[in-house]
């Protein structure tokens, strides 16, 4: 008696067919082309994902030197080394959001670090 493994190898083919859907043409039809445009997205997500989190900090660094230098003159890393000495809470996400939402608290933040740690 044979084996037979077509309702297998359909819901294998559906499977990959279905992360597929949303791609341009055969990418998204033909299964050969199909698994090697989802095996490329799911290695581009893969990466995508340790991306975003450089990004982010990169985006927040630049904010927090934007505000600084407008308040108080000081450049990202100054401000950075005093915010540690004076042992502040916060960091750089926090910082970032304050510093657009509420910056007159903001303002309050960087002048307390300074005072304590001294110019």
């Amino acid at each position: 008696m044979r084996i037979k493994r077509g309702n297998v190898a359909r819901k294998r083919r559906n499977k990959i067919l279905s992360l597929a859907s949303g791609f341009n043409g055969a990418h998204s039809r033909l299964f050969r082309v199909a698994n090697q445009q989802v095996m490329k997205a799911l290695m581009y997500s893969y990466i995508g994902r340790k991306q975003k989190k450089r990004y982010f900090r990169k985006l927040w660094i630049v904010r927090i030197n934007a505000s600084v230098r407008k308040f108080e003159g000081l450049n990202y890393s100054c401000f950075i080394n005093k915010i540690k000495k004076s042992n502040v809470g916060l960091n750089r996400k926090m910082l970032s959001q304050i510093s657009i939402l509420d910056p007159i608290a903001f303002k309050k933040i960087i002048q307390e670090t300074v005072k304590k740690t001294g110019l």
